[in-house]
């Protein structure tokens, strides 16, 4: 899987404008049991200082040492370290895997603007490629397949769908795509028992969560510390949310009055994902009231009903563990 982290974008930014002088690795492929996927990113400056990881400390010194070189020259380099390579070996890489690294240099004024545009549009939630082309080390950003020659078109495609870094054959020679999609958001409308291991859970993934819920008993630090907490009326909180294609939005308190406003507003926008608590007799009610308040019914079947896969669950955990796992199928673009 993907795994680029936003917040090194940001950091190079920072590093450049201190007047460093600055690479980026990339880990561009993968064989075997690999300790990082592709698209995990190492920031490194020419004193040797540096942040994020390629390979979880087994071969970062070497990378350095070679970034060195790519800041000094300016000229790429591609890097293989595998289980047969003496080189591999040396420096730690003896997990059975074997990775492909590009490091390349981030200088020149079209650097500083590309990676301004690349922070804005992780901070926006804006979906983003860093394409890098593998032969001369040139980077550029896409939104779009308007962005891309024809070639590229499908890999890019495949990326954003798949949320998945990988190499396309571009015009030229292989362009490595690097995916900037936004962080899954899942939004939980209750307070709920359900929601507490929920929470834990989806953070553990690496979502944003925010809990809504107008009851002040239950929307409480106590129960929900560390996560962002909205303790307002679905309608009056989700509008000011932005709810996007890379949001998921459950209702899990059983009171129409706050699951019903939440479930027209996500049937409304793009999220991705839509679920709602209840056995099917609840959700056979819930329809009825959704149609009566104008929802198509095209729109209600996309709620997920009952919520969750089908997993025998018990209890408050196994619930939300099948929750988070029909979430993260969906994500993945698996089905019931």
């Amino acid at each position: 899987m993907s795994a680029p982290d936003p917040s090194l974008i940001a950091k190079a930014l920072d590093w450049q404008r201190m007047g460093r002088r600055l690479a980026l690795a990339t880990v561009i492929q993968t064989w075997g049991s690999a300790p990082q996927p592709v698209g995990s990113l190492l920031l490194i400056d020419a004193d040797g200082n540096f942040m994020g990881s390629v390979s979880g400390g087994c071969v970062e010194a070497e990378v350095i040492a070679e970034a060195a070189d790519v800041i000094a020259s300016g000229a790429p380099k591609t890097l293989e370290f595998g289980v047969e390579d003496k080189t591999a070996w040396s420096v730690g890489l003896a997990c059975g895997g074997a990775i492909r690294i590009h490091v390349g240099s981030l200088a020149g004024g079209d650097a500083d603007q590309m990676l301004q545009s690349l922070a804005g549009d992780i901070a926006a939630r804006r979906p983003v490629a860093l394409l890098t082309d593998l032969a001369t080390g040139a980077r550029r950003l896409a939104r779009s397949p308007a962005d891309v020659t024809p070639s590229l078109v499908p890999f890019l495609q495949e990326a954003f769908r798949r949320d998945k870094c990988l190499v396309g054959a571009g015009e030229y020679g292989d362009v490595f795509i690097d995916v900037f999609n936004p962080s899954i958001r899942l939004i939980i409308a209750g307070a709920t028992h359900i929601a507490q291991p929920l929470v834990a859970m989806a953070r553990a993934l690496d979502y944003d969560v925010i809990v809504v819920d107008p009851r002040q008993a239950f929307a409480t630090e106590e129960r929900f510390g560390g996560v962002k907490l909205l303790r307002e009326w679905p309608d009056e909180a989700l509008p000011g949310i932005g709810v996007d294609a890379r949001t998921a939005l459950i209702a899990l308190t059983h009171d129409p009055k706050i699951d019903d406003p939440c479930l027209i507003h996500a049937l409304r926008s793009d999220a991705f994902y839509v679920g709602a608590l209840g056995s099917k007799a609840t959700h056979a009610s819930r329809v009825t009231r959704l149609i009566e308040a104008g929802v198509e019914r095209d729109a209600i079947g996309r709620i997920h009903a009952p919520i969750g896969l089908d997993i025998g669950a018990q209890g408050a955990a196994e619930i939300a563990l099948s929750i988070a796992a029909e979430i993260a199928a969906v994500t993945r673009g698996k089905s019931r």
